[in-house]
């Protein structure tokens, strides 16, 4: 009787051991599938910043009315400096993340906050650039800004190509957040009685 729980006992254990041992190469595969999810994500920004940062760096026309630049309007240097800043965060975060590394609570917390920080700039960037683009289509009479996209309309096109490409770069950080969020978040425990089956109901009646 002995040796049948002992041999009881160690096929239970090895049963459990493999179960833990294919769980956790389900979650290893997991975290590669996400992890190249990720840094592609991360690496798509870079070529979409400096397709937006270039086409709004070379956007100017000058005919003779006089010259026009993106360098004449402080919404549309906001959106190059941003987009110059998402450029160099995504190319560094894109490689941090291709390294396979333990996710520990300080790394996830960093990824977190940089990417908010992050979205909210060039979304910030790419809303005040839109506005700016929507005056100088239809001009505003109350602020007496004229419409110049008549005159300039080469530059207006150039400046609302670049505009797009930013609102790319936005969906592609809202991912981004998502995916940091999720990986810190699934890091802290589930609330007290979260995975209790029953439901206490309270009678105040009584």
């Amino acid at each position: 009787m002995a040796d049948k729980k002992e041999k009881t006992s160690v096929q239970a254990t090895g049963s459990s051991e493999m179960r833990r041992s294919q769980e956790d190469e389900v979650a290893g595969d997991e975290s590669s599938g996400i992890r190249t999810v990720e840094t592609l994500l991360r690496l798509f920004p870079v070529g979409l910043c400096v397709a937006a940062l270039v086409v709004m760096l070379k956007d100017s026309e000058t005919n003779e009315y006089g010259s026009l630049s993106y360098s004449n309007i402080t919404a549309f240097r906001f959106l190059v400096h941003a987009n110059g800043i998402c450029a160099g965060y995504s190319l560094l975060s894109a490689a941090f993340t291709a390294i396979p590394r333990p996710i520990t609570m300080q790394r996830a917390w960093t990824f977190f906050l940089l990417d908010q920080v992050l979205t909210y700039l060039i979304l910030a960037a790419g809303a005040v650039a839109t506005e700016v683009a929507y005056l100088t289509y239809k001009g505003d009479l109350t602020v007496t800004w004229s419409e110049v996209c008549g005159t300039y309309g080469h530059f207006c096109r150039s400046a609302m190509a670049s505009i797009i490409i930013t609102f790319m770069v936005v969906i592609c950080y809202v991912l981004l957040s998502l995916i940091s969020s999720y990986r810190l978040f699934s890091k802290y425990d589930a609330p007290v009685g979260y995975h209790n089956k029953g439901i206490e109901i309270v009678d105040f009646g009584n």
